[in-house]
Order: structure tokens, then C-alpha cells, then sequence
């Protein structure tokens, strides 16, 4: 069984810098697996387990950040057999939708039983990706998967905690899942998988080497802000009275608003 964990490249928080003029200065920013892949790359070992010889392939689109190796070797220390990276200067910072379009291409021509996404990124958490995905596809597609109860040679069941009730669904493979952040709790690499990570093959496609093409892209990014700062209120408020309650719950409105 061929299983696919697609991941994204971010901006470690800690090193970006905000500018007074509020636009972002991500040139010292180290680069790391988006939080929410980590459960996607952990969801798929899972997976693995119960299927014999089934195969994960850790596999993700963009520019130049797929270039960092300590990001790749932290990757394939998390389980995947190997690393497929899409990388291609004209695959900087894609939307959604581009993403979307860039993966069917390669799935298309590699074949694959399951792809396993986080619900979104850490950057943007547009959650748009892996449903686009299906939808290019035309494979059945679930969000919010927050359990694999089994899996099969030839369909899978997941759960989704839904409101009131958790959902079960059985689906037919080729599948694609999107699993939420409290599906597991992603493992810290062991000395031995972290040794062992340098020796996993490492493929890279460029955007010549697949039918793929981005022309007449409907949307630009113009520009990325911080939100306005805003000053410390610093409003205390003594007592236990119903007076003091509601004027703490005046307070908390007026900020809401």
C-alpha cells in the first residue's frame, strides 16, 4: 500500500521579526514542519502499522525552503520510508487552490492508496488544501478526521468529532484524509531515527518534469500585516458584589466588539 503524508515548510514564530510599518521580516526565520503535518506524518506511521508492507512517502511542494536540509532530515526521522519534494522557483508561496493543482499532477503519475493532510497550515490555516486536492482527484475526500479506526487493502474508517455526535465513515481507496490536531500526539525522534533519516532516499521534481502549468493565477498576495498593536487597558476591578461582576462583563463585551 502506497501511503502519501503531505507537509509544509513555515516560518519558525520566534524568529520572525515585526516591523513598525507592521509587514513581517522573515529573513532570519528558520524553517519547520507545519504543526499541524506533524500530526498528518504521525497519523500516517500510525496507519502503516496496520497494513503489512505498506510504504510512506512524505511529500510536499514549494521553492527554495524545501532546500533546508535539517528541515528534510527532521521529516524523514518522523517515520516515512522517503521524501518527494516538488520544488521549483515558479512553486514559491502558492495559494491553495495552485497547491492543490501542483499535488494531483504528481499523484496522478506516482499512484498512491491514501494521502494523509493536516486540516491546515500554519501560516495561512486557509484549510482548503486537501479538499481541493480530492476535488482535482475526484476522490473521496474527509476533513476533520480525529481518529483512523482501521485500514484495508481497499478502504479505510475514520471518525470525525462533529458537534453532538462522532462520525463514523467508512471510505474506498484512493482516499484522501485531512486529520485534526488532537488526532495523536506527535513522537519526538529517537536518537536511532534521527541517524538513520540520512541514509532514506531523497527525490526531487522540478516543474519540467511533470505536466504542470500556472498560468492566469487569479490571485496575488499584495502584501502579509501583523495585527495592530493595541495598549493595556489596565483596568482592575475589586469585589465580589453583582455590581463588580457586571462591570467585569461590560468590560469584556466592549472588548469583543
Amino acid at each position: 500500500m502506497k501511503i502519501f503524508s503531505a507537509f509544509k515548510f513555515v516560518e519558525e514564530e520566534q524568529d520572525i521579526v515585526v516591523n513598525a510599518d507592521r509587514t513581517l521580516d522573515l529573513s532570519k526565520a528558520t524553517v519547520k514542519i507545519s504543526p499541524f503535518d506533524l500530526n498528518a506524518i504521525e497519523a500516517a506511521v500510525q496507519a502503516k502499522s496496520l497494513v503489512e508492507g505498506a510504504e510512506i512517502t512524505a511529500i510536499s511542494v514549494g521553492g527554495k525552503r524545501l532546500a533546508n536540509p535539517k528541515a528534510r532530515k527532521d521529516v524523514l526521522s518522523r517515520g516515512p520510508d522517503n521524501l518527494l519534494l516538488v520544488q521549483d522557483d515558479l512553486f514559491e508561496d502558492l495559494r491553495p487552490n495552485e497547491t492543490a493543482k501542483v499535488l494531483s499532477g504528481v499523484l496522478s503519475i506516482r499512484g498512491f492508496d491514501l494521502l494523509i493532510c493536516g486540516n491546515g497550515s500554519a501560516d495561512i490555516y486557509a484549510q482548503q488544501t486537501g479538499l481541493l486536492l480530492g476535488e482535482a482527484l475526484s476522490i473521496p475526500t474527509v476533513n476533520a478526521v480525529s481518529r483512523i479506526v482501521s485500514l484495508e487493502e481497499k478502504k479505510i474508517v475514520v471518525e470525525r468529532s462533529l458537534e453532538d455526535e462522532v462520525e463514523t465513515l467508512e471510505i474506498q481507496l484512493p482516499a484522501v484524509i485531512c486529520v485534526t490536531a488532537d488526532i495523536n500526539e506527535p513522537q519526538i525522534p529517537a536518537m536511532r531515527a534521527i541517524l538513520a533519516a540520512a541514509k532514506k532516499p531523497v527525490e526531487v521534481m522540478s516543474a519540467s518534469d511533470f505536466a504542470c502549468t500556472l498560468e492566469n493565477r487569479p490571485v496575488a498576495v499584495e502584501s502579509i500585516l501583523a495585527q495592530p498593536q493595541k495598549d493595556r487597558a489596565q483596568v482592575v476591578i475589586e469585589g465580589e458584589d453583582d455590581a463588580s461582576i457586571e462591570a467585569f462583563a461590560a468590560h469584556l463585551r466592549k472588548a469583543l466588539v
